[in-house]
Order: structure tokens, then C-alpha cells, then sequence
């Protein structure tokens, strides 16, 4: 199950005329220079790219110097230039996240023999290898198959079977779970030596939820840890002298539990992993981040002593892993490690943005046909909006560009029912803001001013390539799905001024609204589930005056709830909603809804009509940050008073809210 390649590491251009290890003092961190038979390896890797190689927001039309591989390849180029040694992998979650993913996915198609775009790319630049991520699984297991078809570097994933065997080693794996590269390295004297260098491949096994109408019935899903305890040892006895996991699961926990979504710091403990590229989080390790989590070194960049990176997202940053590695015997061991981030842009006090690198051009050209199609795509008109669409304020009170989509999806569902044992049930709509700053940044915001409204502005609305589902629940479990969303907001004393309004832990697509219904969110009271959607406060509530069309709702009520397949078949941990409920799966993804619920209305109207807001709270003011060209919308935000309050960090202007 394992690829071979025979391919050099040496790079002798850069340190022509000088001794290796001399050169080798001034190019990488160590104190110690690589001597005798001690190797420098560097590896870099890159995560969460979803399709973005351009430095180019589609969903804005605008160039962007916080985005593209083009812009990382900089780094790479810079590495590979300085390294005796080196590597480049990819850590998933690459074919999905943009327009330009879309395009090819949903208008061009994939073919036998095409090529994808972000591929090509990948080519460009020479990858080793890469795993793959929960999105890789979007469009489905056909699309991924012709997409990794064009790819001149092993993808590997260990944890998704076919079939299933015995144990882990018996699966039949969806691709090969791991490969040993044989590759020649040069240590500090100018020799060169053979080494094997293990790649193995983990995605969250939650991608059996997540894209269950792609996957059910087709593969079945591993606990990543488990998955590793049996790979590793069959690595070792294949020959690999250093394994590398490329891990696309976060950083959290150090307490193993069955089929966690992010397993990185127990897979550290795995015997027999030297170092791990870790992902799907969009943050950056090592940072103040994760400052306090069980396991985890910020100073030195490892994970129980074993070094880790997380390069961001969208290539944000490039990651890299110096090893220091030492000849004993016959066998290699890791003696020191160093680990660091380079980003390709910085944000100055003034808010503005500073590129630190420029554009790859083989890169661009690369994928500039696909480019200038994704735009003219993304430009097509398909309605109006009398009304601007923004999320500014999605977080803190009913929001238009949430509006629009539970409309979309409510209008879909409502013809959907008709002549179903269902119809006459009371029809709700759920949807949530995905983009509403975060570690998105002050500029990852939906901001449509009235007039046209074209496809790119439809995808900027609705981020994901999710498709239409409807569920039935009771009035109980109504209620909980609405604690489940409002565990967003921190626990506010009553009288106090100025506490901070949200978690920023808890992410903003997880922040259901409920359209159809009215109700309030008492702050006072504790959060029910935690942010894993764990009950941790049976009992209480959140939510008061929880009516539907003026009346009361009761535990015995019953609704049809519009909604998407990830939160239908589990995603989030809501109430109602853990794949049992379902009653309607649409071919339809929810984007295509929405631009067809545009092309009929013509003109859309989706104002805010306020049916939730906070329970009143005498002489309590919290505090909130979004993005500042919000200013221009917060006068007229329904159900709250909103007022300056500054600047809050990171280029986000901070608001204040009477209750």
C-alpha cells in the first residue's frame, strides 16, 4: 500500500564554494551546526488552502494580500534555497472554500484526464505529499477520485476504509494510508546518505456526518489514535527511519476519547511519530493560542516533546519544521527540533495590510485560465436586494444576510411539504452567520450593498457547499437547539458595565438563528451545553418568551425545521438534529436555493424583523468587536442600541450594547 520515489533533497547551488557545515551555522536556527553524520531537515507544510492560490477574494472581487499559495510559494522558494534538505507537504482541505471551488466542482466539472486548478498548482510547486481534509469530501468521493488523479505527489489517508478489517491494518483503505519516500540527504560534512521518510495521513472521523449523503453506505471512519497505534509500527517494520503524521485535526484535548475531532495531542503521544503537521483549526501553532493546553509547549513548538506546526489557513502562513537528525547505527533518531511559522502578511496599527511577500509567477500562471474563469462566474447577475446584506452584527442581533437564507430555505422547504404527511406542520427555518469576523479577521464579513446581486455575492451569503434538509422536532427539542446556539454568549452579571458579550471560542456557524419563531436570551442564566454541545446544565435555559404566532410553544409541539445536511446529520451537536429526525434530503445545496429563490423574487426585501433579542437586564452594558465598516450599518441594527466603544485587537473596532 505504500508509494516509493527516489528524489534528492540536496540543493548544493546555494552553498557552491563553501563546506556544508559552515554554511549550515548562518541557514538554520541551531547553535550547533549538523556535523559529522547529523542531517538538517527541513519540512514545510501548508493546511487549509481551500482552493485559494491566487491572492484574490472572489467573494469581494478585490485582490487580497492576506491569501494564495502564489504568496506562500514566496516562502517556499526562500526555504528550498537556504535548506540542504527539505520537504513540502500539504495537510488537506484543498479542493473546497472558495468560488473558484465551486466553479470547477458545480460549472466546469471534473472529467477523466482534467485537471484541478489548485492541483496544478500544487504541481507547480513540487509537493511531497499531502492528506486529505474533512472538505476534500464536498463534492463527493467521484470528484475527489478525478481530482486526485492529476496529482505528481502521493495524497495519503489512513482512517477512511472502503472496508473495514479486524483492525486498522486489515481496512481497505480509500487511498493508500501512508507512504515512506526514499530519499538522499546531505549531512554537515557534504555527504549524502539514504533515508525513509514515513508520511501518514489523519482526517476527523466526523466527515461521516458532515458529508453523509457522500460517504454513507460507501466508506466508514477510524478514531484517528486508534488508526495510528496500528499503522506506525507497520511503517517502522517497512523501514521508515522518521515518520511524519500529517494530522488535519486540531489541537485540543490531551485525553483521548473515541473518534474525537481533534486528536493531535494524544496522537503526539503515539510511539513512534517524530513529528506532526497539524491543520483544520485555521489557527497558528506554535502562539499564545494555545497558551495552557495539556501536552502542549508554545516556546518550543511541540506536543508531549514531539515538534508541531500549524500554518493557518487559505495560505496565511507557511509552516516549518527544523529537525536535526542524527545517524545511530543504522538507524536515524531525531536529536533536536525547532519550529516556526512565516506569514505573508502583517497588519499595522493603521489597520491596512502590508505584504511580506510577492506573487510566485509560475504559480499564477498556473491556474490563470481557471482565475479569470472563477471571475467571470462569480460576476453573473441573478436579482436585486432593495435591502444591503451584511453580517456586521449577526452575532449580537437578527441579521439580514441570515434573513435572506432562512427565507431561501423556507420558501424551498414550504413547497417541499406540500402533499407529505408533514404538510400542515408549522415550517421554521435555521441559519447561521459564516462569516462574522473571528479568525476570519475584521475583514471576513458579508458586506452586499443594494442593487445586483450576482453568484459571488450568493456565495459570500452562504459559504458552504451544503445541500437543503428538513427535520421534525418537538417544542423541547426546539428549545434546546436555541440553548445549544446561545452558548456563543458569556454568562453576564447582572448590573455590571462593560463584560465581554461573546465566546471566542464558539464558532459563528454554529450560532443557529430560528426563523418563524420569537424569543429571548436571558444572559443571567448559565449556558447549558458547552461548546462541544455537551450538556453540562440539565434543567436551565436560556431562552424565555420562546413563542410561535403569538402563542407559547410547549414540549409537545411540533415543527419542520429548514436546515442543511451538516447540521441535520449531527454537525454542531444540536438537539433535533443527530440524523435521527430527518424527513426531507433535497438534491439542492442550499446555495442554489437561494439564487433560485433571487431569480424568482426578482428584487428581495430580507430585513431583520428582530423576532429574537436579549432579555432586558437593568444597568448591565456588554462589550463586542466586529469589523469598522460596520459603522455605516449600526444605527440601524433591530432590537438593540449599539454605541462606539473604541478599538478592540487585531484591527477589529470594539461596540457596546445597553441591556
Amino acid at each position: 500500500m505504500t508509494y516509493r520515489t527516489s528524489t534528492a533533497l540536496s540543493r548544493r547551488t546555494f552553498l557552491a564554494g563553501t563546506a556544508a557545515g559552515a554554511s549550515l551555522i548562518a541557514l538554520h536556527p541551531y547553535s550547533v551546526r549538523a556535523a559529522g553524520s547529523q542531517v538538517h531537515l527541513r519540512v514545510m507544510e501548508t493546511t487549509d488552502l481551500h482552493v485559494h492560490v491566487f491572492p484574490y477574494n472572489y467573494y469581494a472581487d478585490r485582490p487580497d494580500d492576506t491569501v494564495g499559495l502564489a504568496r506562500t510559494a514566496a516562502h517556499i522558494a526562500g526555504i528550498r534555497a537556504e535548506a540542504t534538505n527539505s520537504m513540502l507537504v500539504d495537510n488537506g482541505d484543498f479542493l473546497q472554500g472558495n468560488p473558484m471551488g465551486d466553479y470547477i466542482a458545480y460549472e466546469r466539472g471534473m472529467k477523466e484526464g482534467d485537471m484541478h486548478p489548485v492541483i496544478q498548482a500544487m504541481n507547480t510547486l513540487g509537493f511531497d505529499a499531502s492528506t486529505l481534509g474533512n472538505h476534500e469530501f464536498n463534492y463527493g468521493l467521484d470528484f475527489l477520485a478525478k481530482s486526485l488523479a492529476g496529482a505528481n505527489f502521493p495524497v495519503v489517508t489512513a482512517n477512511i476504509a472502503k472496508t473495514r478489517g479486524s483492525d486498522p491494518t486489515k481496512d481497505d483503505t480509500l487511498i493508500p494510508p501512508y507512504v515512506i519516500l526514499d530519499r538522499t540527504v546531505t549531512d554537515g560534512a557534504g555527504v549524502d546518505h539514504p533515508i525513509k521518510i514515513g508520511l501518514i495521513g489523519f482526517v476527523p472521523p466526523q466527515v461521516m456526518n458532515w458529508d453523509r449523503k457522500h460517504l454513507e453506505g460507501k466508506v466508514e471512519a477510524r478514531d484517528i489514535v486508534e488508526t495510528a497505534k496500528a499503522w506506525v509500527p507497520q511503517m517502522k517494520e517497512e523501514g521508515a527511519d522518521v515518520i511524519i503524521a500529517l494530522s488535519h485535526s486540531g489541537i485540543g484535548s490531551a485525553d483521548h476519547e473515541e473518534g474525537m475531532e481533534n486528536a493531535s495531542v494524544p496522537l503526539a503521544e503515539v510511539d513512534g511519530i517524530d513529528a506532526l503537521m497539524t491543520g483544520h483549526s485555521h489557527l497558528v501553532f506554535p502562539s499564545p493560542k494555545y497558551a495552557g493546553f495539556a501536552g502542549v509547549d508554545i516556546d518550543k513548538g511541540t506536543i508531549h516533546g514531539k515538534p508541531a506546526v500549524m500554518g493557518g489557513f487559505w495560505g496565511s502562513h507557511l509552516g516549518v519544521i527544523d529537525l536535526m537528525l542524527e545517524k545511530d547505527g543504522s538507524a536515524w533518531r531525531v536529536l533536536m527540533s525547532e519550529v516556526a511559522t512565516r506569514p505573508i502578511s502583517e497588519r499595522n496599527e493603521d489597520r491596512s495590510i502590508t505584504p511580506l511577500v510577492e506573487s510566485v509567477d509560475t504559480v499564477l500562471a498556473s491556474v490563470q485560465a481557471e482565475h479569470d474563469e472563477t471571475l467571470d462566474y462569480v460576476r453573473r447577475a441573478v436579482g436585486k436586494t432593495d435591502t444591503p446584506l451584511h453580517s456586521y452584527f449577526a452575532l449580537v442581533a437578527d441579521d439580514p444576510s441570515v434573513q435572506v437564507v432562512t427565507n431561501a430555505q423556507k420558501w424551498y422547504i414550504e413547497e417541499m411539504m406540500k402533499g407529505t404527511e408533514w404538510e400542515g406542520l408549522p415550517i421554521l427555518s435555521a441559519g447561521a452567520p459564516f462569516k462574522a469576523g473571528g479568525r476570519g479577521g475584521p475583514d471576513y464579513y458579508t458586506d452586499v450593498p443594494v442593487g445586483d446581486v450576482a453568484i459571488k455575492n450568493v456565495a459570500d451569503l452562504y459559504l458552504y457547499p451544503n445541500t437543503i434538509r428538513a427535520v421534525k422536532i418537538n417544542g423541547a427539542q426546539l428549545r434546546g437547539w436555541l440553548d445549544r446556539s446561545a452558548g456563543i454568549f458569556n454568562r453576564i452579571e447582572p448590573g455590571s458595565a462593560d463584560q465581554p458579550l461573546l465566546n471566542p471560542s464558539f464558532p459563528s456557524y454554529n450560532f443557529d438563528v430560528m426563523d418563524g419563531v420569537t424569543y429571548r436570551i436571558d444572559l443571567s442564566r448559565p449556558a447549558r451545553f458547552d461548546g462541544d454541545g455537551v450538556e453540562i446544565e440539565p434543567g436551565t435555559t436560556r431562552i424565555s418568551d420562546l413563542m410561535h404566532e403569538g402563542r407559547p410553544v410547549t414540549d409537545e409541539m411540533e415543527f419542520v425545521v429548514a436546515t442543511n445536511n451538516y447540521r441535520a446529520s449531527g454537525g454542531g451537536a444540536f438537539p433535533g438534529a443527530k440524523g435521527d429526525t430527518v424527513i426531507f434530503e433535497g438534491p439542492d445545496t442550499n446555495r442554489d436555493i437561494i439564487v433560485r429563490y433571487i431569480v424568482e423574487k426578482g428584487t428581495i426585501s430580507p430585513r431583520a424583523d428582530g423576532n429574537w433579542t436579549f432579555a432586558p437586564m437593568d444597568g448591565t452594558t456588554v462589550l463586542f468587536e466586529t469589523g469598522p465598516a460596520g459603522k455605516k450599518y449600526a444605527d440601524s441594527v433591530p432590537g438593540v442600541t449599539i454605541e462606539p466603544a473604541g478599538e478592540g485587537e487585531d484591527g477589529f473596532a470594539l461596540y457596546r450594547i445597553t441591556l
